[in-house]
């Protein structure tokens, strides 16, 4: 009988491991997704013609050769541009 309660007591230790490595395991996993999910670095910026730097999801009024545009603030395949929302721009 003694046998008996030393074998459920390695199986019963034995089952806790597994489940501390199955919480240890999805936590990372967790930690990882929300890193993946987290919003862009705030150092990534986009800048117009004078120098002025924006952050992601700001816009601005470009003005190019004589023509303006509203454009966001956006990022491409890792690299920042300008994408253009509509022509002319709001008068202040």
């Amino acid at each position: 009988m003694l046998r008996a309660n030393c074998e459920h007591l390695r199986y019963a230790q034995s089952m806790e491991r597994r489940h501390a490595k199955s919480i240890a395991m999805l936590s990372l996993a967790l930690a990882a997704a929300s890193v993946a999910a987290a919003h862009p670095d705030s150092r990534c910026t986009c800048r117009n013609r004078d120098g002025t730097k924006y952050e992601l999801g700001q816009t601005a009024c470009i003005r190019v050769g004589g023509a303006s545009y509203l454009a966001r603030c956006e990022m491409e395949l890792n690299v920042t541009t300008w994408r253009k929302l509509r022509d002319g721009c709001p008068e202040a």
